[in-house]
């Protein structure tokens, strides 16, 4: 059974940065896309970063585009987001997750392992 632990959020004032980094356990890591999602208060949850299986494939929505940067470490079985120049709209509850095995990194409904979750607040 996949699990998966995020650490890394916290607070932080615009243009900080925080690194968020989650921990995968129970299968073979490299073989799973991962993806970085997040809900904001009333708002849907949206995917803002993934990550292919296949090494230098990666997924941003276009509003992180030059801010964010997700990457994984195969042999630590860890996914991690790098946030810079953070605003106060990235604030939210942000989750990792893994697809099926060998699935599109970027379809959102192949994600089926999820963790608890981190916040990030951004002050003003």
């Amino acid at each position: 059974q996949v699990q998966l632990v995020e650490s890394g959020g916290g607070l932080v004032q615009a243009g900080g940065s925080l690194r968020l980094s989650c921990a995968f356990s129970g299968r073979t890591f490299s073989t799973y896309p991962m993806g970085w999602f997040r809900q904001a208060p009333g708002k849907e949850r949206e995917l803002v970063a993934a990550i292919s299986w296949r090494p230098g494939y990666t997924y941003y929505l276009d509003s992180m585009k030059g801010r964010f940067t997700i990457s994984r470490d195969n042999g630590k079985n860890t996914v991690y987001l790098q946030m810079n120049s953070l605003k106060p709209e990235d604030t939210a509850v942000y989750y990792c997750a893994a697809a099926n095995v060998y699935s599109d990194y970027q379809n959102v409904k192949g994600y089926r392992y999820w963790g608890q979750g981190t916040q990030v607040t951004v002050s003003s």
